[in-house]
């Protein structure tokens, strides 16, 4: 919790310490206004008080209890204002961390404890503030001030008060023991909620064609009952605390009460007005001690919650990610869309064996390089290390004859176009997701959006939609089709006017003719750009420079179309498969 306080800014410590300014006056206030008590106590008791006196006294406790209001109002602002913007500063921070995030850190965390980590585990460090700076501070300056103003007043007193607390914190102490590993757990089973509760709505299709609702339904019963029974467990416990506290501080009440009486008994009558006022002054700072320890009870139950999300939250925003840009912005121009790829071999993090073997060819400007082979043979996994969503583990790839490495992160990604496997829509509208993002370059304009739908077939559908380019575009693109949705992610990429296009099967959702047309069109309108297709068609990479095939994580073959029909044996099955033998003949 302290490594994460150390983030403050500047004035969110600075009100910090106006509000210990503010709970030291409460504090003064609250035990003056004792003080005033014991000064009217001793007027009415004793005869021939002037009743201005009593007065005098009565108006300065009234004004002692309304500045003791007034600081703690303005406490209270104070302390919801630092944590409410410490909790914004930490949801950015969160939020700016996991974008810089390679998929290896995202899978490392998995996406429903981030979620939970910059939602529920932020709230409950918010909450802890929110009461700490309250409390924490004033609390121990209340018990300690309180205790040195009965110092010496009575041995009997100050043990009954003394036996009151050791009572207090040992049963504390007891219930602590038992609840904190529970709160570690809690967040443990608030992460699985959130992982079966999102695995639910994204696969609610699925679900439902396979009649599985009832198997989902116990099996989030489960996570949920496992997680209300720990709620509970803790929940019990916090309530067993609050009528022990009140049986505490009633019992003390009554014993300094019985020793008062005691005391008051065996004095000297002169004497026993002194003690009587003694006593009530005692029983009030007693009772001031046992609610300081009272409150920071309270705390103690939400720290070792906030502590667990505060390391939670920490563990993320210091993590380092694993790729890092370099400091190149720019290439060499007589090379610009180059790819080359040099002996690149990789495997997952902490997988044993290798994904891809010994990569090695050349895409130069403006060909059209395609990857094809059977499901799992690593075609994915090569193009996403252009792009570096994961870095190789061995061999090198360079962009433009300069390592991919050595870019930095935006340079990189301003000179590639990425259409990935699952057509990806934001909501907003048509516009908006083709014009998506910075280019590094100019703003996009009307004619650019426009051009770009052009060429990717998705004209015709755009402009009969409502509201054309402005028609809205629902989260998820759940208003458009499959198709649609993949023709609006080509004309995004198009639209960026790149160095690189990359394809990752990113044609599949389209008919043939539809297919044939919309490269037919790239091709034509991008002749001088790189081109990286992965699909599992004949019929769409048939016509590329050089077709690469991949069996087991290797290049089974390379060669145009024609080519891999004599050369390569996986390539000619994949395509028997595909093709008639008279297509295959020509």
């Amino acid at each position: 919790m302290l490594k994460l306080l150390k983030r403050l800014t500047p004035s969110g410590r600075l009100l910090a310490l106006v509000i210990l300014g503010f709970t030291l006056t409460q504090v003064w206030l609250d035990l003056r206004l004792i003080e005033y008590m014991k000064e009217i106590t001793l007027l009415v008791q004793t005869a021939g008080s002037p009743q201005r006196d009593i007065w005098l006294a009565g108006g300065l406790m009234l004004l002692c209890a309304l500045g003791s209001i007034t600081a703690a109002i303005i406490i209270c602002l104070f302390a919801s204002r630092i944590s409410s913007s410490f909790a914004k500063e930490l949801r950015s921070g969160l939020f700016n961390k996991v974008g810089a995030f390679s998929m290896e850190e995202i899978n490392r965390f998995s996406t429903a404890s981030l979620i939970t980590r910059s939602t529920n585990d932020i709230t409950q460090v918010q909450m802890f503030l929110v009461m700490g700076f309250q409390l924490v501070t004033r609390s121990p300056i209340m018990a300690a001030w309180a205790i040195t103003k009965i110092a010496g007043k009575g041995i009997e007193w100050s043990m009954v008060t003394a036996g009151a607390v050791l009572i207090l914190i040992i049963m504390v102490l007891v219930i602590l023991v038992f609840v904190v590993p529970k709160f570690k757990m809690m967040q443990i089973l608030t992460d699985n909620l959130t992982l079966i509760a999102r695995e639910h709505l994204s696969g609610l299709r699925v679900i439902r064609a396979y009649n599985a609702e009832d198997y989902q339904d116990a099996k989030f019963e489960k996570a949920n009952t496992e997680l209300t029974n720990v709620h509970l467990f803790t929940s019990r416990a916090m309530s067993v605390m609050m009528p022990m506290i009140t049986f505490i501080m009633s019992g003390l009440s009554l014993a300094i009460y019985w020793v008062g009486a005691y005391l008051i008994n065996a004095a000297d009558i002169p004497e026993r007005l002194d003690i009587f006022s003694d006593m009530v002054v005692f029983s009030s700072y007693a009772t001031r001690i046992i609610m300081s320890f009272l409150l920071l009870v309270m705390v103690f139950f939400l720290l070792p919650r906030a502590s667990v999300s505060a390391k939670r939250i920490n563990e993320v925003l210091e993590t380092k990610p694993c790729i890092i840009g370099g400091n190149i912005t720019e290439s060499d121009p007589d090379k610009k869309g180059e790819i080359v790829f040099n002996n690149v071999s990789f495997k997952y993090p902490d997988a044993a064996d290798y994904v891809l073997q010994d990569i090695s060819f050349t895409a130069k400007r403006g060909e059209t390089i395609a990857l094809i082979g059977s499901t799992g043979s690593g075609k994915s996994t090569l193009i996403n290390l252009i792009p570096r969503f994961f870095d190789s583990t061995q061999g090198d790839i360079t962009i433009s004859g300069i390592n991919i490495k050595h870019f930095t992160l935006e340079a990189l990604n301003s000179k590639i176009g990425y259409v990935p496997q699952k057509a990806v829509m934001f909501s907003g509208t048509v516009s908006s997701n083709i014009a998506y993002g910075d280019n590094g370059r100019n703003a996009y304009t009307e004619g650019d959006i426009k051009n770009a739908a052009r060429i990717s077939e998705a004209l015709e559908f755009t402009e009969n939609m409502d509201g054309g380019f402005n028609a809205e575009i629902a989260q998820g693109g759940t208003n458009i089709s499959g198709g649609q949705k993949q023709r609006l992610a080509i004309a995004r990429a198009i639209c960026r006017k790149p160095e690189i296009y990359i394809f990752d099967d990113s044609f599949s959702a389209l008919d043939y003719k539809t297919d044939r047309v919309l490269r037919s069109a790239l091709k034509k309108e991008t002749s001088d750009v790189t081109c990286l297709i992965v699909a599992q068609r004949i019929g769409t990479v048939m016509d590329a420079d050089q077709i690469i095939v991949l069996d087991e994580g290797r290049i089974a073959g390379a060669g145009t179309h024609r080519e891999l029909l004599q050369t390569c044996g996986i390539y000619r099955e994949i395509a028997a498969s595909q093709l008639s033998e008279e297509e295959l003949s020509r």
